[in-house]
């Protein structure tokens, strides 16, 4: 079939394909069905929040994609998705207010429950937090998590400048440790823009999201909040972004961060083995390889980034990925669900939720 070309939301032009070939469907089904740990959800109120914030076009895309809850489930089943962790996408809940960021985490985290009890063992949820309040969200966590029963929760890969590494975060980490929580990094906009020329050419999600996750894991690791927090479940989105490249640059320069009488600062490539990657975007032909060098194919799983990414690219994305080479059928077990089981296991044999009054 001959493609032809569709805009993006980010901006970008996207190839419009059918939807995943019979063949590399089965190789889904065959691995039980996909755990998809990279899907949003945009509910109308949030989409008000964001044009309320004069943000409903944030990170230099045109507009938010469309969404709708009551067709939830149509794209997952063409994709052959069995189960989507939901989570806000960029730029998250706090747009300078810490009251109103506190009762938008809050409103989003309980639509996400909601989701979760009109369609069990479908829908999983990564909670919102209205950071860089970490009072708030020491609050937030704990509700999202023990009441709602959050699945783990989202930090923006920085949050008006609050870092992944900054010693601010530490608190809620170590309420997050205890817990041994799923934190899932989704990538924002840098905290400053490196050229105004490039801000205004050039959507953030082409360029920029990979470059502000690649620095605030790096942040992280090199700051040692995986050392002194080692039940952290850190998912890296978009197969690492940079960092399957940078790593042994990084581990090159770790003196350069010493100072005599100091210990060594935390190894980047022991890091990697440790940290949690999703596929969202594109990671193949290059990336994909790339990170199997460096991780764990324990640690690696399927994500859609669905509706960032329009559906019909995401089945060429999901093709390429059930259809490459350098997979084995073992890998592709362990990537498209089995992996996923590890973090969680209530989706190992789905039940209905819990109901919520909210």
């Amino acid at each position: 079939m001959t493609s032809t070309k569709n805009l993006g939301n980010d901006g970008s032009f996207l190839s419009r394909r059918p939807l995943l070939s019979d063949a590399n469907a089965n190789t889904i089904r065959e691995h039980k069905r996909a755990i998809d740990v990279h899907m949003h959800f945009i509910p109308d109120f949030y989409r008000e929040a964001l044009a309320s914030a004069n943000m409903a076009s944030p990170d230099g895309i045109h507009a938010l994609p469309p969404w709708d809850e009551e067709d939830i489930l149509d794209p997952m089943d063409s994709l052959q998705i069995e189960t989507a962790m939901l989570s806000i996408s960029s730029p998250g809940v706090h747009f300078g207010d810490d009251r109103k960021a506190l009762q938008l985490a809050r409103k989003v985290n309980d639509a996400g429950r909601r989701l979760m009890d009109r369609y069990p063992g479908r829908i999983g949820l990564f909670a919102s937090l209205p950071l860089p309040d970490v009072e708030a969200s020491l609050e937030e966590a704990e509700r999202a998590l023990d009441d709602l029963g959050a699945d783990g929760v989202v930090f923006e890969s920085n949050r008006h400048g609050v870092y992944l590494g900054d010693p601010v975060l530490d608190p809620l980490y170590a309420k997050l440790d205890k817990r041994s929580a799923v934190i899932f990094v989704h990538p924002t906009s840098p905290a400053c823009e490196c050229s105004a020329r490039e801000s205004k050419l050039y959507p953030r999600p082409m360029l920029e999201f990979l470059f502000d996750s690649t620095r605030s894991i790096a942040d992280m690791v090199l700051s040692g909040v995986l050392k002194r927090f080692p039940n952290l479940k850190v998912i890296v989105p978009h197969a690492g972004a940079a960092l399957p490249i940078l790593m042994e640059r990084i581990e090159l320069l770790l003196p350069l961060l010493g100072k005599p009488g100091e210990s060594v600062p935390p190894s980047m490539r022991e890091a990697m083995r440790e940290l949690h990657f999703d596929l969202a975007g594109a990671p193949l032909p290059q990336l994909l390889p790339a990170l199997l060098s460096v991780a764990d194919i324990k640690h690696i799983h399927y994500g859609s980034d669905y509706p960032f990414t329009p559906e019909d690219s995401c089945s060429l994305l999901a093709e390429r990925i059930a259809s490459t080479p350098i997979l084995t059928s073992a890998d592709q077990a362990l990537i498209w669900r089995d992996n996923a089981l590890e973090l969680f296991p209530r989706f190992a044999n789905p039940r209905r939720n819990t109901p919520l009054a909210i």
